[in-house]
């Protein structure tokens, strides 16, 4: 079965009996803005959400995370995690399985990283397809993030009365396989399935002015353009911009020591290219001196430099940016002005 049905009124039995296979993390509603958390009650669990604060990633690759532990003398290492537990998350927007699919990329690329591979065996991924734009900020039809595009084990499509669940692996065939109340879809279903696609690709356009062919090539010939200077003068470099973004992975390593200076902990904590320090060296030269060196240096790493190294983009289009921003910098406005020329407004 490749389709499933499952009635809303069987979804909580469902996410008990989710509950039940593993550690369950869900969207959560916190005063006006949604965050991923356990499930503990499942009433509590949002299908129909903004973005959260801060992407699903924190569960793969977490903010802080224990690496190794050493002694100096003798001297001797040891993995800090040997097992890493199963987990799902559940109810992840599009946008956030392409952050996913991204970080998969970076992650794997040699010398591959075992920590951040060995969570992600352990993740089973159930999306929800977003059939209206979620946040006023998303630019995900332009990224073409708005449609399923892989890298998930379930895909909910909310049809009315029905989910469809589209099975997308056998590690997601397993949680809907012999569950009674999960049935295979029917004609019907397919149709109905069908006719909700055909009335999104009404609703989804392009955020941006022209297609990411136009937009690549601005990147090409833009690195000097004025909009860099109009980011720089507004920027606080609070780095609220990277802490939020679904597929920013940059780190430091820092060591923990005891007080006998001969044991500790080795952590990799997250960091970011905004902050003043991040691209001084020793002798307190900077690489990238001025907000508006980092600023430029922070839409590349979306726009042009993965897609030289790596043949994708690595913005999502989820919105969080633009939403998180102090100064009001909106990323689609940023985008829009390089390729046309511009200005940006308030700048």
């Amino acid at each position: 079965m490749k389709y499933a049905a499952l009635k809303k009124e069987n979804l909580n039995k469902w996410l008990e009996y989710l509950k039940s296979k593993a550690r369950l993390y869900a969207p959560k509603k916190k005063e006006n803005q949604f965050v991923f958390r356990p499930v503990k009650n499942v009433d509590e669990a949002c299908l129909k959400y903004i973005p959260t604060v801060i992407p699903p990633k924190k569960y793969y690759f977490p903010q802080k995370e224990k690496l190794l532990k050493f002694t100096v003398e003798p001297f001797h290492t040891a993995k800090a995690i040997a097992e890493f537990e199963e987990f799902i998350l559940f109810a992840v927007h599009t946008c956030d399985i392409a952050g996913i699919q991204c970080m998969d990329v970076a992650f794997k690329e040699g010398p591959e990283d075992p920590n951040y591979l060995n969570r992600k065996e352990k993740m089973t991924i159930i999306g929800i397809e977003c059939l209206e734009y979620c946040d006023t900020h998303a630019n995900c039809a332009s990224m073409a993030t708005h449609v399923p595009r892989g890298g998930y084990d379930l895909m909910l499509v909310d049809i009315g009365e029905k989910f469809i669940i589209h099975i997308n692996s056998e590690k997601g065939e397993r949680l809907v396989r012999n569950v009674s109340y999960i049935k295979e879809a029917g004609a019907e279903d397919m149709a109905v399935l069908c006719f909700v696609r055909e009335k999104k690709k009404n609703i989804f356009k392009e955020e941006f002015s022209a297609g990411l062919d136009r937009v690549y090539q601005a990147f090409g010939d833009g690195f000097k353009h004025k909009v860099w200077q109009d980011v720089g003068r507004r920027c606080v470099a609070c780095g609220n911009c990277t802490m939020v973004c679904p597929t920013c992975y940059c780190f430091d390593v820092v060591d923990d020591m005891d007080l006998s200076l001969n044991s500790g902990l080795r952590y990799r904590i997250w960091n970011s290219c905004q902050m003043d320090d991040f691209a001084k060296v020793a002798g307190g030269e900077d690489f990238r001196k001025g907000r508006e060196n980092r600023q430029r240096h922070r839409y590349y790493r979306k726009f042009r430099y993965p897609v030289d190294k790596f043949n994708r983009y690595f913005c999502t289009g989820c919105g969080r940016c633009s939403r998180a921003c102090m100064a009001g910098i909106n990323l689609v406005e940023t985008v829009n002005a390089l390729m046309d020329g511009g200005k940006l407004n308030n700048a």
